[in-house]
């Protein structure tokens, strides 16, 4: 029969981690356990870390929620349990739980051995590439951070922008225009939402002279008129990112798609609702024609390598996606994940730290 626990860390930012809704200091990541009685010492590990502001599930009753969860698999005495049975068996509410209970189940059928997928990046064989993330902050601070992106190798940053006088932060980008052209360095904005609608174009115009690659949800989710027109005349390529969250419904994702045409979607499975949820976003942007990428959501390298290994289950080759979160924190779960001329690796040989 199969047992299924818990367990949790509060994961410590290296740096006050910004964007446009607070600094966090601190993230709790849940681990779901899987083991068979039959052969307790081969176990599957999911990570379930919901975000503060921004995740469907992060409320106060959340641990109350993972308990009950685990209460209630185990009260079903399964033989079997595969992960296209956790959307359902979890619900639409808690979408990290989704993630985290899909992952485990990947990953005990796969031996334990954190190994969810075959293909050349779960192999070891292949990269995927990443952009640089540079955090918001000063301006000392996120030009220190330019400088170092810039100097590992990355082809492809991504700032956070709407947190600085809008005047300061145009001068960064020139900064990075005068070291590294268009044809050198892609260069991806997220705003979070940050900007109000009227100012929105105006903005879009003054950035779109560094030649942006995209920028990520200008204005705040929940605006669909708004969104739409910028999306028809922006200088600048949008990508949707919060606007996706909590729709779940494949008929809205649809009506959302088709009203707003954005040129590109962002995916976080933690937020999105896991695997599944994430490869049918997938499969209504290249019906329509929108490009996409994944991202990470400030998980531990137990969720980072999650997103990676079914990022690895596209042809990503020469467009970088959102996988660099692994160095923020002073205590994460030792993985052999790693970072090499802005590109994520893995080892499938290498050693994992222990999530009890």
């Amino acid at each position: 029969m199969l047992r299924l626990r818990f367990t949790h860390r509060a994961l410590r930012f290296n740096f006050p981690a910004r964007t446009s809704r607070g600094a966090l200091a601190e993230h709790v990541a849940w681990y779901l356990h899987l083991a068979d009685d039959a052969a307790p010492a081969v176990v599957g590990i999911g990570e379930a870390a919901p975000l503060a502001g921004l995740s469907p599930d992060f409320v106060p009753t959340f641990p109350i929620a993972v308990a009950q969860l685990c209460e209630r698999f185990n009260a079903g005495a399964f033989a079997t349990f595969a992960a296209a049975d956790a959307p359902a068996f979890v619900g639409p509410g808690y979408p990290s739980l989704v993630f985290a209970l899909e992952t485990a189940a990947l990953d005990l059928a796969g031996g334990g051995h954190r190994q969810l997928y075959a293909n050349p990046f779960s192999q070891g064989r292949a990269p995927l590439p990443i952009n640089g993330l540079v955090w918001m902050g000063d301006a000392p601070f996120m030009r220190e951070q330019i400088q170092q992106k810039l100097a590992a190798g990355y082809s492809c940053l991504k700032l956070k922008i709407g947190s600085l006088d809008f005047d300061t932060e145009l001068a960064l980008l020139a900064e990075i225009r005068a070291v590294a052209g268009p044809d050198q360095l892609m260069l991806r904005l997220d705003a979070n939402g940050a900007f109000a609608p009227a100012d929105a174009p105006r903005k879009l115009e003054q950035l779109a002279a560094f030649q942006v690659h995209s920028i990520e949800q200008p204005i705040a989710a929940g605006q669909l008129p708004a969104l739409a027109e910028l999306c028809r005349t922006s200088p600048i390529p949008i990508a949707l990112d919060e606007e996706l969250i909590g729709v779940s419904d494949l008929t809205q994702q649809t009506a959302l798609l088709d009203a707003v045409r954005p040129t590109y979607i962002v995916l976080k499975p933690t937020l999105l609702g896991g695997h599944a949820a994430t490869r049918r976003w997938i499969a209504l942007a290249e019906a329509r024609g929108l490009g996409w990428w994944i991202t990470s959501a400030l998980e531990s390298n137990i969720g980072l390598n999650a997103v990676a290994q079914l990022t690895g289950e596209y042809d990503v080759r020469g467009f970088a996606q959102g996988l660099g979160t692994g160095q923020l924190y002073h205590n994460n779960i030792a993985a052999p994940l790693y970072i090499e001329h802005g590109s994520l690796r893995f080892d499938p040989h290498g050693p994992w730290e222990p999530c009890d």
